[in-house]
């Protein structure tokens, strides 16, 4: 066996400096970025569980290998860290939120914290290009990995949902990979806009069925035709959890309500 019998690559992210890096949409992660991933995750979850008695219902509905993707309303800064509860240890070095680069990525250290710990990766809600949007497009299906999206693009104010705008069409939009559409109960409750650390508000996770969009194209109408049903699941999804919610007898199926 020589060096020849091995696809050797460098890294996509070789010769960046560190700041460079953890703002790259192409960072790979070495053996400290994937034990900080993990202690993360299992620290978080282990958070949630128990200061916030998170519950999972229809856990069932995520997709057992990635590539795919998981989209939700967005109501506060806890809710990448609700959204990834769910997924197994063994690709959360491959789970990727897609947050505001002009809040988690403007400073040194705030994007130390966010690429390092959370696994962020930055999108530019100003200065966002079509090009961009293709590389994640192209990493989602590559690597394969997982994105976290809320289409809103903006944290609720007073509880209500805000305008879901088509950028997940343009990831998805002509292709097999699955959008798994997923409403988020109590993160506003426990975490508005202007708080720091959460009450222990119950929050409560609905996740729906994938959709796939193979035959709708990848135009301005498609992601229009894809954020439309986006939009109508997850608050079909809001609804059903309101009722089971305010059920005197709610349903104790446990493939349907798995608490983590």
């Amino acid at each position: 066996m020589s060096v020849q019998d091995f696809d050797l690559k460098p890294a996509a992210d070789l010769g960046l400096t560190p700041l460079q890096r953890w703002r790259s949409p192409k960072r790979e992660s070495g053996l400290v970025q994937t034990a900080g991933h993990l202690l993360f995750a299992f620290a978080t979850r282990a958070f949630l569980r128990i200061w916030n008695r998170l519950e999972v219902h229809s856990q069932k509905n995520l997709p057992k290998e990635p590539p795919f993707i998981m989209v939700a309303n967005h109501a506060s800064h806890l809710d990448a860290l609700v959204l990834a509860a769910p997924l197994p240890y063994a690709i959360r070095d491959r789970v990727f939120p897609l947050a505001a680069g002009d809040i988690f990525f403007q400073s040194a250290v705030v994007s130390a914290l966010a690429a390092g710990f959370i696994n962020a990766i930055p999108l530019w809600r100003k200065k966002s290009t079509p090009r961009a949007l293709q590389e994640l497009r192209e990493r989602l299906v590559s690597e394969p990995c997982v994105f976290l999206l809320f289409p809103e693009g903006a944290r609720t104010r007073d509880g209500n949902y805000l305008r879901f705008k088509p950028g997940v069409g343009m990831l998805v939009a002509g292709s097999d990979v699955p959008v798994v559409p997923c409403h988020l109960r109590g993160t506003f409750e426990a975490c508005p806009a202007g708080r720091i650390f959460p009450t222990p508000h119950k929050i409560i996770i609905n996740i729906g069925q994938p959709l796939r969009f193979p035959d709708v194209p990848n135009d301005r109408e498609g992601w229009d035709v894809i954020i439309g049903q986006v939009e109508k699941e997850i608050r079909k999804l809001g609804e059903i959890e309101f009722v089971a919610h305010k059920s005197p007898h709610p349903a104790r199926n446990p493939a349907q309500r798995i608490a983590i």
